[in-house]
């Protein structure tokens, strides 16, 4: 190897090494972007980096500091160029600063505005070349970066820990019990985040379902997950009581049970292309509700006529549940209506003619359940 004309296949493996930014590509296969077939233009990467990630935090320290060739970014040589497999949100940055243009392309085509701050040129020649480590293959990186990124300090979110395992069981020739005992997690819950990877693979390869479709800002995909692992989902999506306990595979929906999964991750998800917004506004105890609706018919009813989550739910409650739950809340509204008695000046009628009416009513409800009762207490004496 020259000293004076290097090229990237000469770069040493395993050793660390500087090379020049414009030897640097971005992984399209990074597991932090969200979708099953995911959009590759630098612009949508860089955009999905930086909705997802700090990058603006990073953006800030580097005009600050300059660029710290602490840690190396770990690359694979493809093609004459170095993909990067760890340290993409760190290339990101850096193209930021280097490519003027970068901004305005990703505004027009990704419509979101990244304001990149000033950078001295003192700092500005920090990012001439970079610090890698080249491995052989991303088989090789594997252990490291999961290990780092799922139970490590720089931890990712689920769905990007969950497509990493799914890649790797995929490619790697590895069991998922070897994968989480390299990556330090428990094997039941990769299992888990791989079976639902698979899960919306099949929604989006038969065109029922599209993460850039959903109708909510965040993916949130333990939402899916921890649904996947109830009973009534599984009972809805024709999915076998024990699927949990094999070996993650694709197309495990049935093809009849495909117009369910649509509704499911819809209801989860929303869709814009539906006008439709999320019914999930919290995984606990929302999954749980809804999973009790599925087994309802008057509950899915509701919910497929556009009715909310608390409507469909509590129609599938017992009568007596819902008489209970009932006045029990009105209790409580109307406590908080005599707390707040000092308010009323006596000039408003119309709040009378409410109070009125609450009386007649609340008149009503007790003299029926008095007479029940009455009636109850004396067949059984």
């Amino acid at each position: 190897m020259t000293n004076d004309q290097p090229l990237p296949k000469d770069v040493p493996l395993q050793e660390t090494y500087k090379v020049p930014v414009d030897w640097l590509r971005l992984d399209q296969k990074n597991p932090r972007l969200v979708g099953v077939n995911q959009k590759t233009t630098i612009e949508s990467i860089v955009a999905q980096l930086y909705r997802s990630e700090e990058l603006a935090e990073l953006l800030h320290s580097i005009a600050a500091n300059g660029y710290l060739n602490i840690e190396p970014l770990i690359v694979e040589l493809d093609d004459d160029q170095f993909i990067v497999l760890e340290g993409n949100r760190r290339l990101a940055a850096i193209m930021l600063f280097r490519d003027a243009d970068l901004v305005d392309r990703i505004s027009k085509s990704e419509r979101l505005r990244i304001t990149v701050p000033e950078l001295s040129p003192e700092h500005r020649q920090t990012l001439d070349r970079v610090s890698v480590y080249r491995v052989a293959d991303r088989e090789s990186a594997r252990s490291f970066i999961g290990f780092k990124h799922i139970n490590g300090a720089a931890k990712w979110e689920s769905y990007a820990k969950a497509k990493f395992a799914a890649d790797w069981f995929r490619t790697g020739g590895k069991s998922l019990e070897e994968i989480a005992s390299k990556i330090g997690d428990r094997h039941d819950t990769i299992k888990r985040m791989v079976a639902a990877i698979y899960v919306l693979e099949q929604a989006e390869e038969n065109e029922i379902f599209s993460l850039d479709n959903r109708n909510a800002k965040k993916f949130n995909f333990s939402h899916l997950y921890t649904a996947l692992s109830r009973a009534s989902y599984m009972s809805f999506l024709g999915l076998d009581i024990a699927w949990a306990s094999y070996e993650p595979r694709p197309d495990q929906i049935p093809k009849e049970k495909l117009p369910a999964l649509r509704e499911v991750l819809v209801w989860i998800y929303g869709s814009k292309e539906d006008a439709r917004a999320p019914i999930i506004q919290s995984q606990n105890p929302d999954i749980k509700r809804l999973g009790e609706v599925l087994t309802s018919a008057e509950g899915l009813h509701l919910l497929r006529a556009g009715r909310s989550l608390d409507e469909a739910h509590t129609s599938t409650e017992p009568a007596d549940e819902q008489l209970s739950s009932s006045l029990i809340r009105a209790r409580a509204g109307l406590r908080e209506a005599v707390n707040n008695l000092r308010g009323y000046d006596g000039r408003d009628e119309s709040l009378l003619n409410i109070a009125e009416d609450i009386s007649e009513t609340a008149q009503t409800i007790h003299d029926r359940i008095k007479k029940k009762f009455n009636a109850t207490t004396r067949q059984d004496s």
